[in-house]
């Protein structure tokens, strides 16, 4: 079974420097129907102006990911961590007992534009943590970039959660396949351009998400990016 999340039913924000899509309920945005699925929290679409900032702010028991889609973030935190993400990059923070961190957009011309990912964690209380690691386009083309794993497998950042989360960037008529074991389930979201899932059209913004399927088929209508989540 596949149930599609359209890119305009998502719930929307647009705070001036900050113009944000959820495709969960997030913050003041609170639909019922949308509070994730299975492990997946958050999967949050926001583009930060020049030199726009989120101020420190809390988290703790989960797993944070950012996927920088277009320019670059700064990031601060309490574990003493300060750096710069840049597009095609990945961090992944592990909230765990408790983290402060801030976010700006350091450039002062270009819009930042990334998906904010939260997962459940396997357990709460875990230590605090933090990784970042670059996906060149090359290793993401054509193929499934594995960019996060529950033991960091191929290079991918290490999420405390039984969830594999592929990157792909594919050309116009590319097909890619993958099978889901049984018992797994699936959420596909389009990063960039448009595809056929499994025979649904899907484009930037849109998500799906996959029960009870042995396996995801993608045709690439034009040149577009989507990440897989493999989800317990």
């Amino acid at each position: 079974m596949i149930e599609v999340r359209r890119s305009g039913e998502r719930g929307h924000m647009n705070h001036g420097w900050l113009d944000t899509y959820y495709t969960f309920s997030f913050d003041q945005y609170f639909d019922p129907e949308q509070t994730g699925f299975r492990s997946l929290r958050v999967i949050n679409e926001d583009r930060i102006q020049p030199e726009a900032e989120f101020p420190t702010h809390p988290h703790r028991d989960m797993e944070i990911i950012t996927y920088l889609v277009e320019g670059q973030l700064s990031h601060r935190d309490s574990m003493g961590n300060g750096s710069i993400i840049r597009a095609g990059e990945v961090q992944r923070m592990t909230a765990g007992t408790g983290i402060t961190h801030s976010e700006k957009n350091p450039s002062t011309s270009t819009v930042t534009h990334l998906l904010q990912i939260w997962i459940f964690p396997d357990r709460k209380g875990l230590p605090p943590g933090y990784e970042q690691r670059a996906f060149p386009e090359d290793a993401k083309l054509g193929s499934w970039c594995l960019v996060a794993a529950p033991q960091g497998q191929a290079d991918a950042v290490t999420i405390n959660q039984d969830v594999y989360l592929y990157a792909s960037v594919l050309k116009p008529g590319d097909r890619m396949e993958k099978g889901l074991e049984s018992g797994r389930y699936g959420w596909l979201q389009v990063v960039a351009g448009t595809v056929d899932l499994n025979g649904y059209r899907l484009s930037q913004g849109d998500g799906a998400s996959l029960s009870d399927e042995e396996t995801v088929e993608i045709l690439a209508v034009e040149r577009s990016e989507i990440l897989l989540f493999d989800l317990a």
